[in-house]
C-alpha cells in the first residue's frame, strides 16, 4: 500500500503564505496519477480545493481558493505542493493530499469514489 505524507502545515497570521507537500512513499507513484488537494474544517464535510494532472501544467482550482491557492507537481521528487497565500482564518483545516483516478480539467472530481488513495493530513491554522 503506498502512503502519501503530508508535510508543511502549521500556525500561521491570516494574511500569511504557506507551502504544502505531499509525497508517495512509491517511486514514481506520484507521476502515473493525477492529485489533489482536500481540506476538512471542524465541523464541516471534506471538501475539494485543487487538482493537478499527470502533467505539471494542467490545474483545476476550486472557486473558493482561486487566485489565492495554487498546485503543482515534481514528478521528479515524487511530490505535489499546495501554496497558500492571503490566508484567512477560514482556510483553518486539516489539509488532504489525495491521488485521483481521473483529472477533469474542468471541475472538480465528482465525488470521492475518484479518490485512489488518500494522506493522513496535516494541519493549518489561520489566526486572525
Amino acid at each position: 500500500q503506498v502512503q502519501l505524507v503530508e508535510s508543511g502545515g502549521r500556525l500561521v497570521q491570516a494574511g500569511d503564505s504557506l507551502k504544502l507537500a505531499c509525497a508517495a512513499s512509491r517511486h514514481t507513484f506520484l507521476a502515473v496519477y493525477p492529485m489533489a488537494w482536500y481540506r476538512q474544517a471542524p465541523g464541516k464535510e471534506r471538501e475539494f480545493v485543487a487538482a493537478v494532472g499527470t502533467s505539471s501544467g494542467t490545474t483545476y482550482v476550486s472557486d473558493s481558493v482561486n487566485g489565492r491557492f495554487t498546485m503543482s507537481r515534481d514528478n521528479a521528487k515524487n511530490t505535489v505542493y499546495l501554496q497558500m497565500t492571503s490566508l484567512k482564518p477560514e482556510d483553518t483545516a486539516v489539509y488532504y493530499c489525495a491521488a485521483l483516478t481521473m483529472f477533469r480539467s474542468d471541475s472538480a472530481p465528482k465525488s470521492t469514489d475518484e479518490v485512489h488513495s488518500w494522506g493522513q493530513g496535516t494541519h493549518v491554522t489561520v489566526s486572525a
